[in-house]
């Protein structure tokens, strides 16, 4: 850590590396942006592929998470430019014509996880006041463009506004996640620990690895997140972002494969098959099968949360791709490329919820294999190329990730062509 605080020369004006309130606010804000809805259908993803499968990808899904995101969080500190955006960086280090490539797919890549989640969140809300609360929603319209404004406003009102909402929003999530994991534990079977021959199971890890790279990922936050870091702790940015990264990672882990252990015990392959059949979130198949409606009441509010969190998580990385493609494209100042890209965030955000599309298709289609490649191999490739992170060229966790990006973009190409 401390080599690595080393690599970039800032000039400093705090140098503090205690842990405070400004490190804990983040955590929990990239905490949100991981834990989005996708993972009320985790549990079925991954236990559809075995025991002993899923305890593997369990003992990797710590590396490949926190050295990942700490990889991108050090691509994005290497930048010469202090107040540069994600699209500066990548057109520092990769020359303008591919940077503006990059800059584009990962504006791309981000956009439509936006889009699904102003439909998923305003399909959460109708649901919950028909079905809940009985009461007629108002015009989805309305309900769409109001929730869609909530949203904005919390992102608007500035990074202590927004941190806080996370700190509100996580804290409930990451309770009710462990009290239902504990909760279920009395109805533990014992998992069939047969092992499968060897071709299944190389080809169901194989495959998984997508799955544990995007149920984990923040990576739409990293580059707000890292720029903070720089303003707040100078020539200490790249230790507290490791350090900020690794804790991160660590409750990531912690929360999420206790709620997907838990899950997978109690539910039989046949009924983890039967669920993914029905296309039902963990949560709404277990209130099904246990009849219990505490359960079935849990559901709408942990979707909620986990929506608007994620989505204020993700919005920070679209937000400044598209304010970097308009000021690149246009000659318009920063300030107003900001204006106008809120504005069609909002506008495409609300008309998509209103009209409510299947969108799940293209954010598969297209967010999983760019963010593979901006997560997992772009950062690493940069290792060989740029001054500041050739220090790291003989780490193990370079190769590690680069592999693992590799492995991911090939399993869902595999997933495509068959």
């Amino acid at each position: 850590m401390k080599e690595s605080a080393k690599t970039l020369n800032f000039s400093t004006t705090n140098n503090n590396p205690e842990w405070n309130t400004h490190d804990t606010y983040w955590l929990l804000s990239l905490f949100g942006t991981a834990v989005g809805a996708g993972i009320l259908f985790l549990p079925i993803n991954l236990g559809l592929g075995g025991f002993w499968p899923l305890v593997i990808l369990a003992l990797l899904a710590y590396p490949m998470t926190y050295l990942s995101h700490r990889g991108l969080a050090r691509f994005v500190l290497s930048s010469q430019q202090n107040q540069g955006d994600f699209t500066d960086v990548i057109q520092e280090h990769f020359g303008v014509k591919v940077g503006r490539t990059i800059s584009w797919l990962y504006f791309l890549s981000i956009f439509p996880i936006l889009l699904i989640y102003g439909v998923g969140l305003t399909n959460t809300v109708e649901s919950f006041l028909v079905h809940q609360a009985a009461v007629t929603p108002p015009p989805r319209a309305l309900l769409s463009g109001f929730l869609v404004l909530i949203l904005f406003s919390i992102m608007l009102g500035g990074e202590k506004v927004m941190l806080r909402a996370f700190a509100v929003m996580v804290y409930p999530l990451a309770a009710i996640l462990l009290t239902l994991s504990l909760y279920l534990i009395p109805r533990w079977n014992m998992p069939s620990l047969t092992l499968p021959n060897l071709t299944e199971f190389t080809q169901t890890l194989w495959l998984a690895i997508p799955v544990v790279i995007f149920s984990f990922s923040h990576a739409a936050a990293i580059s707000s997140f890292a720029h903070i870091q720089r303003r707040h702790y100078q020539q200490n940015a790249l230790l507290k972002s490791e350090q900020i990264l690794k804790r991160t990672s660590l409750l990531l882990i912690a929360f999420v494969l206790v709620f997907v252990f838990s899950c997978i015990l109690t539910l039989s392959p046949d009924q983890l098959l039967e669920a993914k059949k029905q296309n039902l979130s963990i949560l709404s198949y277990l209130a099904n099968v246990t009849h219990n409606p505490l359960i079935g009441a849990f559901g709408p509010f942990i979707a909620f949360i986990a929506i608007t969190s994620s989505f204020l998580g993700h919005f920070l990385g679209a937000r400044e791709s598209l304010n970097g493609l308009i000021t690149k494209h246009t000659r318009l100042s920063y300030s107003i490329a900001d204006k106008v890209g809120i504005i069609f965030l909002f506008l495409t955000i609300w008309i998509t919820a209103i009209l409510n599309p299947s969108i799940l298709g293209m954010m598969e289609a297209l967010s999983g294999p760019v963010i593979a490649i901006i997560l997992f191999i772009m950062p690493m490739v940069a290792v060989y190329k740029v001054p500041f992170l050739q220090a790291y060229k003989k780490s193990f966790s370079t190769y590690f990730i680069f592999v693992s990006g590799v492995l991911a973009v090939s399993a869902l190409l595999f997933r495509w062509l068959n």
